[in-house]
């Protein structure tokens, strides 16, 4: 700032200055008006706190003892703020909204339009150290220029892969939904945190709406729930809210007031059982496995036997976790025989559905998750079958007395007033371990008022009958082996090679067979043609997990699969 301009702001009051600064938008000769920092407090930066000095020190005048704030510091920071426009774009309205117009484009463009497109590539491979060459990765202390920006903005998306892309069968999700993409786009433009009303209202509202739908579904005319960062917090809040029911002194004395603990899952579970149990300090033995039957299903008659065991060893039962759609094999657990076995032992019952919810919004297959409405949790992912955006998962619980915020509430001060002018239980907050939390719901909320229910029930079903269509066509095929007839959207399948038709029987078949998915994934991978997982499972060598999610599938993607995977295997 010149020195006129500072003798000018030290004539002024701080509130006058303000009003000057905004009429006359800037001191400076020439300078386009922008938005100004609010003005400084009473008196701050424009005298000597011990009131030796009414004007700023000059460059000789000595400072003051230890612990004064120096006026020459304060005034080096007024010219700092009064400097010319900084690069991040700070107080330029004008060229953000460019930028930002600019960066909408390539989004399109690149994610949308080219992202969707089953003529483009699902992915651009390349090695790391490549790619690090390429992105130009460095942080440097000079700023770049808006166009080298836009570039980097669209090589980013360029090299990353296109999760929306009709050929990406890789993941549990995939797809675009452009109404839960413009939720997405709100949410993260207002920025706001969801966890208290006065900073918002709509999405506190909204998403208590939202789980109240969700909770409907599962069977409860009440109830609670939160939505959290993905299923697997899900399941551990699931297991912290048990733990809590059942001993509430843990969460003040925390490990030191509970005696040993078991939980009970199948085999076939999420991994995230495990982790929450190691995070949670109930450490990973406390975690049963129970057998599944040779579909991937939890046996009930094992659970009342590993319940009877850990109670022999001096262990204290307390959860059972239920999965609907494992992860690989897309078995439903049996959920009435295990509620039965929960009921008599007093056990509460969470079921893991992060996967296999969305099939209770289809009247045709919600039978496969008969008997959810007597679990005390569950976990359900949106994002997943329904396409919402990740991230959108929903804790949903039946209980009516405000476990959550019993749980985990802190009642911090400073952000849970109790004499606020609304009603503070709108403040909900307090019911989740975080702090800040992003607005998941809207996403789910647009899509669902753009589709409906039945809308989202056509897409379920959707999924379901172009799985079907796959196996049947994967049948006719020579080459081509099913691990086992799914009952789900995941389709299990061997791809055979030329080399190995005919010779099942051999020694080394098994071992052979599993080396082939791996070399057709590095293939499609870097051709780009198309992403599919796989893995092996108990016995079961390497086989593809293809999985039918993506609304926007058809018919003639499910024979391209067959068909590249034909061409890209015929030499092996």
């Amino acid at each position: 700032m010149p020195e006129v301009g500072w003798r000018k702001a030290q004539e002024l009051s701080p509130g006058a200055w303000a009003a000057d600064r905004n009429r006359t938008g800037s001191t400076r000769p020439g300078q386009p008006t922008r938005a100004r920092s609010p003005s400084p407090p009473e008196g701050a930066a424009f005298r000597c706190l011990s009131r030796r000095a009414a004007t700023p020190p000059g460059p000789s005048t000595p400072c003051q003892p230890r612990g004064h704030r120096c006026p020459r510091r304060d005034r080096d920071f007024i010219l700092m703020a009064d400097s010319k426009p900084l690069l991040s774009l700070d107080g330029d309205p004008m060229a953000a909204e460019a930028l930002l117009q600019d960066v909408f484009g390539i989004v399109v463009d690149e994610v949308v339009r080219k992202g969707t497109s089953a003529s483009e590539k699902v992915c651009e491979w390349k090695e790391p150290e490549e790619l690090k060459q390429l992105l130009d990765l460095e942080l440097r202390g000079e700023g770049e220029s808006q166009q080298q920006i836009l570039e980097r903005c669209r090589a980013v998306i360029h090299y990353s892969v296109k999760t929306c892309h009709p050929r990406f069968f890789n993941q549990l999700f995939s797809g675009l939904d452009p109404h839960a993409l413009a939720g997405r786009i709100i949410t993260e433009s207002l920025n706001t945190s969801q966890y208290t009303y006065e900073i918002a209202p709509v999405f506190v509202l909204m998403e208590e709406e939202v789980l109240r739908k969700l909770r409907a579904l599962v069977g409860w005319s009440s109830g609670d729930g939160v939505f959290c960062p993905g299923g697997s917090i899900s399941n551990m809040y699931a297991v912290n809210l048990a733990r809590y029911q059942r001993y509430p002194d843990c969460k003040q004395r925390g490990l030191r007031a509970l005696p040993p603990l078991a939980l009970f899952t199948s085999k076939e579970c999420h991994y995230s059982i495990k982790k929450g149990a190691a995070f949670l300090g109930l450490g990973t033995d406390s975690v049963r496995m129970v057998k599944a039957d040779e579909r991937g299903k939890m046996i009930p008659e094992d659970l009342e036997r590993q319940i009877s065991l850990a109670e022999a060893e001096g262990a204290v039962p307390f959860l059972v976790s239920a999965t609907s759609g494992t992860t690989v094999l897309g078995a439903f657990d049996p959920l009435e025989a295990i509620a039965d076995v929960c009921q008599r032992h007093g056990l509460w019952l969470h079921v893991d559905a992060a996967w296999g919810g969305s099939v209770l919004l289809s009247q045709t297959h919600r039978h496969l998750l008969n008997g959810i409405q007597r679990a005390d949790s569950v976990a359900w992912n949106p994002h997943k079958l329904l396409s919402a955006g990740l991230q959108c998962s929903a804790l949903l619980l039946r209980d009516t007395s405000n476990l959550l915020k019993r749980c985990h509430g802190s009642q911090a001060s400073y952000l849970f007033q109790q004499d606020k002018f609304y009603d503070v239980a709108l403040d909900t907050g307090d019911k989740v371990v975080q702090c800040g939390r992003r607005v998941d719901c809207l996403k789910l909320w647009l899509m669902w008022k753009a589709q409906g229910g039945q809308g989202l029930e056509r897409r379920v079903d959707q999924a379901f009958a172009l799985a079907r269509y796959l196996v049947e066509e994967l049948k006719k095929r020579e080459g081509f082996e099913l691990v086992m007839e799914p009952e789900f959207v995941n389709v299990c399948f061997w791809f055979v090679p030329p080399s190995l038709r005919g010779k099942k029987g051999s020694p080394d078949y098994s071992e052979r067979l599993a080396k082939v998915a791996p070399v057709l994934k590095e293939r499609m991978v870097r051709k780009g043609s198309m992403m599919i997982g796989y893995q092996p499972h108990g016995s079961c060598g390497n086989f593809f997990r293809m999985v039918v999610a993506n609304p926007a599938l058809t018919r003639a993607d499910m024979d391209f699969l067959l068909n590249e995977l034909e061409r890209l295997g015929q030499d092996l």
